[in-house]
């Protein structure tokens, strides 16, 4: 029975690749939004789940840390995929007759340098895949889209230009998810664990919680704050530290900081991607 492995948005997009690159014979399945894809998981027409959470250019994707806790899924797997972005338009086009060119505003903004040395307009579509859609649809050889080569493949583009990103180490990291928690040590590398918490009500909390991961040696990669039921008072904390509960160091600590919260929740524990070190 063929794996199938749901991601949000159209076919081609980045997500897709995503999914492509870590599990290249499972079926990618589109969602339009991020809770389709939740959905898709929890009711079990699809395995698992494809989330990008961060980006190297322009940080966290909006809103996926609020989501996580609220999902009911556990990560048990990063993948971290090489944006590579690529001017591509309908059959017969030439790079000289481009005057316009389509994608997310955050792509747009990854290819500013690009697009002001060829004199070409930027602009917005509501997604990356979508616009690579569009200009098929439109046939429009002025018109082109920034996206990646398998969205130029679905839809039918020329490569145009390829890789005209600003910034050559633009990655994008994403988190693989289902709905049981793994726990289990895999792979030969180290292990990351991660979790959301909310201080207790007291004095200097966070830094008294925080204290318990510097004296006990582990490495914290990610703290990263946002409210909760849009209160200024009440905030959530999402943390990545290297190591696995059962490291006698990541208990202390973890027992430490239990004691400053009013809630922890462990949302994964899995193995290090190799290519989180090339880009740190």
């Amino acid at each position: 029975m063929t794996l199938k492995i749901a991601f949000q948005g159209e076919p081609g997009a980045y997500s897709h690749q995503a999914c492509h690159d870590a599990r290249p014979d499972a079926e990618a399945v589109p969602c339009r939004t991020f809770e389709d894809v939740f959905a898709a998981v929890h009711d079990g027409s699809c395995d698992l789940g494809m989330l990008p959470v961060e980006n190297s250019t322009y940080g966290r994707v909006a809103d996926i840390h609020r989501l996580l806790p609220e999902s009911g899924l556990h990560i048990i797997e990063e993948a971290f995929v090489r944006v590579h972005i690529n001017l591509l338009a309908v059959p017969g086009a030439k790079l000289g007759d481009i005057r316009t060119a389509q994608s997310h505003t955050v792509l747009l903004g990854q290819c500013r340098s690009f697009l002001r040395a060829h004199d070409i307009q930027p602009v917005t579509g509501a997604d990356t895949a979508g616009s690579a859609m569009h200009v098929a649809q439109e046939g429009n050889p002025a018109h082109a889209a920034l996206a990646s080569e398998l969205a130029g493949e679905i839809y039918g583009l020329d490569v145009l230009a390829r890789h005209i990103e600003d910034q050559d180490n633009n990655t994008t990291r994403f988190l693989i998810m289902t709905p049981e928690l793994d726990l289990t040590r895999r792979g030969s590398g180290k292990m990351i664990t991660s979790f959301v918490f909310q201080v207790r009500n007291i004095p200097a909390a966070l830094y008294k919680a925080m204290g318990g991961f510097a004296t006990n040696g582990v490495n914290m990669t990610k703290l990263e704050s946002y409210m909760v039921g849009g209160s200024f008072t009440a905030t959530q904390f999402y943390a990545d530290i290297e190591g696995h509960p059962d490291d006698a160091n990541v208990r202390r600590a973890l027992d430490e900081l239990g004691y400053f919260t009013s809630q922890l929740e462990i949302l994964g524990v899995y193995p290090a991607d190799p290519r989180r070190d090339e880009t740190a």
